[in-house]
């Protein structure tokens, strides 16, 4: 914890625990640091809904914690006994994080803390590495990540699984095992069977999260690189487009350039993972020649725009409308967007303004696509704004556009509420945090 420092007075620790061995190892550990500073830890448990079994596993993970006088909440997705089809981890995955996330940010938690252990890394690592990944996906998972409100530490990273295990057993602790930790059907499980077998190459899970550890050394000194070529390359707008200058994107080397046209494409696009390397390579080798013609990738539209490169989100990839609420809403995996009451009509949706959206303003306020606010959104960034939305369908603001429907007893919706972030997980700014890896002082 050491590494992660400074924390405030008497900190709060929000503790991701499904009952397993290496969560629960985080949460002893984890309560007597955080008591030894006057603080406390609150374990979460996401019950995913996915098995019968999950609701009574997380009862007995709270039983065992109230034992120890560790205090413990139980987060349901609630679409999880519903959830069907490919993907299914990557989206109990996705929940997962947006409840825990949710439940920090609502009681001001400023550290997650994840029980990710150093077989998890090496799994990760091979799990990368089949899909073809470059420096930023082999670095594998990042030990502190910043985000928008709280930061994501995973202080186990350097430890393996046995050695977790050997200190519950000694401290008398049971733990949960999760079946589904042993359902062939999953690659990561698949790739964990594999692992003894590497080990007998000279493979062990501790080389491999080794060597993911040094390539994060040098994915942090990369990363500085590339916030650089940002800096000289991109200029962001607030409605959530780039416009990139060609000359400087690709003013040094080309590596680089690649990694830092990949982090607007995950800004803009909504992505959590990098667009693939091959695909890659290849729109920034015609955006650095002078070639592009126009392309999509990673859910962004790229296109030329006068003498720069436009991107900007791909309509036909944008997230659909969601119900609208009062308090923070997130849409699209790049938007936040906090409501007063007030402004938030029975049956309210936020979602892209698209063209009907257009069709209205031009309708009812034209003036409002002449504004100086308008004119400086291109044509093709337009379509895809978050929008506020009737139960009729009715246009309700346009925040980036400086458009409300005045309508008596209506709240005011200002543009300030609703802002469009860097897409990823914990959203951050485009040039991203420097990468915090497993060797980063641990």
């Amino acid at each position: 914890m050491a590494a992660f420092a400074p924390f405030e007075a008497r900190p709060h620790l929000a503790l991701a625990v499904s009952g397993g061995a290496d969560s629960m190892a985080l949460a002893l550990l984890a309560d007597d640091w955080a008591r030894a500073r006057g603080g406390r830890v609150t374990a979460l448990t996401v019950d995913h809904g996915l098995r019968v079994e999950s609701a009574h596993e997380a009862r007995q993970a709270g039983r065992s914690l109230a034992a120890r006088g560790i205090a413990h909440r139980v987060l349901r997705w609630e679409e999880g006994s519903r959830a069907h089809g490919p993907g299914l981890q990557a989206r109990a995955r996705t929940a997962r994080y947006r409840l825990l996330s949710n439940w920090c940010a609502g009681h001001g938690v400023l550290h997650l803390l994840l029980a990710h252990q150093q077989g998890d890394q090496a799994e990760t690592f091979l799990l990368r590495l089949g899909r073809e990944s470059g420096l930023a996906g082999l670095a594998a998972m990042a030990a502190l990540r910043e985000g928008e409100e709280f930061r994501l530490l995973r202080p186990l990273l350097g430890l393996p699984r046995a050695r977790l295990e050997a200190f519950l057993r000694a401290a008398g602790q049971d733990w949960v095992r999760d079946p589904s930790n042993e359902n062939t059907a999953f690659a990561r499980v698949r790739l964990r069977g594999l692992l003894p077998e590497l080990a007998g190459e000279g493979l062990a899970a501790g080389d491999i999260a080794a060597l993911a550890a040094r390539l994060a050394h040098l994915r942090a000194e990369t990363d500085d690189a590339i916030a650089r070529r940002l800096a000289r390359a991109a200029l962001p707008h607030p409605a959530g487009f780039v416009t990139l200058d060609a000359g400087a994107l690709a003013d040094g080397s080309a590596w680089e350039g690649a990694r830092a046209l990949a982090r607007v494409l995950a800004a803009v696009g909504g992505a959590i993972y990098p667009a693939r390397e091959k695909r890659l390579a290849r729109l920034y080798d015609e955006i650095a020649g002078g070639r592009l013609a126009g392309r999509t990738l990673a859910g962004c539209r790229i296109a030329r725009q006068g003498g720069r490169v436009l991107v900007c989100r791909e309509a036909a990839a944008v997230a659909a409308a969601v119900a609208a609420r009062a308090g923070v809403n997130r849409w699209d995996g790049r938007v936040r967007w906090r409501l007063p009451a007030a402004a938030v009509p029975a049956g309210a949706r936020i979602g892209a303004l698209g063209e009907g959206g257009l069709a209205q303003l031009r309708a009812r306020a034209p003036q409002t696509l002449e504004s100086r606010a308008a004119q400086a959104i291109p044509a093709l960034a337009r379509t895809t704004l978050p929008a506020l939305f009737g139960s009729a369908g009715t246009l309700l603001a346009v925040p980036h556009l400086a458009y409300r429907r005045v309508k008596r007893g209506t709240a005011r919706v200002l543009p300030g509420n609703c802002r469009i972030l860097a897409a990823q997980f914990l959203a951050g700014p485009l040039a991203g945090a420097r990468f915090f890896g497993a060797g980063s002082g641990l």
